[in-house]
């Protein structure tokens, strides 16, 4: 699926929010659960350190601040949000879903709320819908959350995977706006790759058992080679599709924001895509591989470091469990929403 909707006006982000659990894993720390080190670690991934959330934080605990955050940076009183997206793939509980349990801890009593399931994808794909959902005119505004705890589905002796992610949570305030705002999406999935990053049981093709408790199957599990071979490919073809169907290239990109897996995913992209490294945005040496959490722990602190500000043109691209991928263009705006 891809699309050009400049046409549906101009809708763009009026607020950005973000969270993160207090603790944080050290590579050092990883190796005295598995065999590994902060080098073997760093050379691979790039990740330095990651968050993890309090055994009593669920993913709304994380959500809600990161949203209250962008909403005050929005000036959108919460009571106002009419639409309210969580993109998780470690939602509190089945149902009710994660987004019903932020909009009423927030105070949105009236705003439609739901999740979204598309693993590292999710951001992107919850920004499409919000964006969508405003521009048929269903909604004035919309709150979209990647909230992630990933440390809950973590199996902490498999060293193929936990020193890959992290927690926290990020948000954004969709509007219209005055100028700016998103150009274009690309957005897609893959099935049949959906066996290499998954979590097999808890669902109702493998309901909790025993059995499935025994034998470790409500932990993610992912084959890394296939996934890195697909990464790799797919942020590079969604992006180019999507920039092709814009009638850009890549010298109107200012500022690259790719979901934040891996350090040599992402230097592999940028090189086949021609962007240079000045103009991309890295922050997982921090937070390590937080899903749905990724891109918009990035745009937060690119507004915080000065380096997202009115006119910088923005490509996002995601790719994760599916498997899926998305990407994004938007021109910066100034925050505010249009009169």
């Amino acid at each position: 699926m891809i699309a050009d909707v400049s046409r549906n006006g101009s809708i763009g982000i009026t607020g950005v929010g973000a969270y993160v659990p207090e603790r944080v894993l050290t590579n050092a720390d990883l190796s005295k659960l598995v065999e590994t080190s902060d080098e073997w670690i760093t050379e691979r991934t790039g990740i330095r350190e990651r968050r993890v959330a309090d055994p009593d934080q669920a993913a709304s605990d994380l959500a809600v601040p990161a949203a209250r955050q962008a909403l005050a940076v929005a000036r959108l009183d919460p009571a106002d949000v009419e639409l309210v997206i969580v993109a998780t793939v470690t939602p509190d509980m089945f149902f009710p879903s994660t987004g019903s349990l932020v909009a009423a801890e927030l105070g949105s009593p009236d705003a439609a709320a739901y999740d979204l399931s598309a693993g590292c994808t999710g951001f992107m794909y919850a920004v499409a819908q919000a964006y969508a959902t405003l521009a048929g005119g269903l909604a004035r505004n919309a709150l979209v959350i990647g909230a992630e705890t990933l440390s809950k589905i973590m199996n902490w002796h498999d060293r193929s995977t936990c020193v890959l992610f992290g927690d926290g949570a990020g948000a954004v305030v969709l509007e219209r706006v005055a100028d700016g705002g998103f150009l274009g999406f690309e957005l897609g999935s893959d099935g049949e790759g959906g066996k290499e990053l998954s979590v097999p049981a808890g669902g109702s093709r493998n309901p909790a058992t025993t059995q499935t408790v025994e034998q470790e199957l409500h932990f993610l599990r992912m084959n890394g080679r296939e996934v890195y071979k697909f990464a790799t490919r797919v942020l590079v073809s969604s992006a180019e599709e999507l920039l092709e169907e814009c009638g850009l290239t890549v010298d109107d990109v200012d500022l690259y924001i790719p979901h934040q897996a891996n350090k040599r995913i992402i230097d592999h992209a940028a090189r086949n895509l021609g962007i240079p490294e000045e103009k991309i945005f890295i922050n997982l040496q921090k937070y390590g591989n937080t899903s749905s959490a990724s891109i918009p722990l990035c745009l937060a602190e690119a507004v915080a470091d000065g380096r997202l500000t009115k006119g910088t043109r923005v490509l996002m691209t995601g790719m994760g469990a599916g498997l899926t991928w998305g990407s994004a263009y938007t021109i910066w705006n100034d925050g505010r929403a249009a009169a």
